[in-house]
Parts: structure tokens; sequence; C-alpha cells
């Protein structure tokens, strides 16, 4: 997807056959993407959705929102120090597309309902607020000694985690990383999308 090489359609192209060389109706897919990806937006709607179209190949969902992602940044939380009192922002990379947006607001609830306290959401492109401005109206009225602290619901280190980074919070959580519950979700995406 975007700038990495070899783009998703070349992989796709090179391991399964245009969708009318199949040679019976109904016959299994060659190919199955699971995007990295934990929400819809422009990558798995057009870039992936494109590579498997007219394909013996399949398109996953995304990895959100999904309880087990919570529980993932629950424990990023706890790692990076989240205290009784901390206002919690939660800090997606960001989409234009509505479906995406709701879902990262989707997951923020559930991420409230993991920890028991308000969450907020920002993100850090695209959509609004922006992680910054998420940071600065979780800070208003907070006591002296508490903290906002932005919860990175991104799956690895690199851009968007050091856009969240610099958008003022007092602690930023890890991103969710190869932790094993996102490994399992990932599965179950495979494995439903093989089944479709």
């Amino acid at each position: 997807m975007d700038v990495q090489s070899p783009d998703v359609a070349a992989v796709v192209s090179a391991h399964a056959r245009p969708a009318e060389a199949r040679t019976r109706e109904g016959e299994a897919v060659e190919a199955v993407v699971v995007p990295p990806l934990l929400s819809l937006g422009y990558h798995v709607k057009d870039d992936i959705g494109g590579a498997v179209a007219g394909r013996a190949a399949a398109a996953a969902a995304p990895l959100g929102p999904d309880p087990r992602l919570a529980e993932v940044m629950a424990r990023r939380l706890a790692e990076a120090g989240l205290r009784d009192g901390d206002a919690v922002v939660m800090a997606g990379s960001g989409t234009r597309d509505p479906e995406g947006v709701a879902q990262v607001e989707e997951m923020a609830r559930l991420l409230s309902e993991r920890l028991g306290r308000e969450v907020t959401t920002g993100f850090a492109y695209a959509a609004t607020p922006s992680v910054a401005e998420a940071v600065a109206a979780a800070r208003e009225g907070l006591a002296d000694d508490a903290r906002v602290v932005a919860a990175s619901y991104v799956l690895a280190p690199g851009h968007f985690h050091d856009l969240v980074a610099a958008a003022g919070a007092d602690v930023v959580a890890a991103p969710l990383g190869d932790h094993e519950l996102v490994a399992e979700i990932a599965l179950e995406r495979y494995e439903a999308a093989l089944g479709a």
C-alpha cells in the first residue's frame, strides 16, 4: 500500500488468477489480503479492494474495531503509567472515510468501557478533532497533578505514531505492536475472508 514496494496489486496478481480463469463456480480463492489497518479508509476500499477485484482473491476486514484491541491499548496505557485522574485521548491515524471515522469512535467507546473511564478521540490526520485539539480539550478542568495520556491507536512506530507523540500529551502509550491478540484478530479476519 501507498509508498511500499511491491504494491498489493502486484502481489495479488502474482498469486491469484483472473476470476474468469477459474474453472468452476465457487472455486476457492487463491489469495486473501489481510490489511494491517485498524479501520476502513482509502487503502482498504480502494488499494486493497482494487487489487482483489476481478481476481480469485478476497479482502479481509480491517482489524478494528474489536474489544481485544481495547485490551491491548489498556495494557499499553498501564505500561506507560496511566494513573487515576488522568484524562485519556485515544489517537487514531485518521481517515476521510466516514465509516472509518465511526469505527475509530467505536473503538474509543470500547476502550472507555474497558478502562471504566471517559476516553475522547483525536486523529493524527484528515479527520477532526486533531490529536492536539483533543489533548487541549482534555486538559481543561484537570486537577493540578493529573495528566493527559494518549492511547496510540496505531499498529507500529512510524509516521502516525510520531504525529501522536508530537501532539502535546503528557504521556504517550506505545503503539499496539506485535501483541498476540492483534495476531489473533488478523488470523480471524483471514479465516472469515477465506470462508466468505
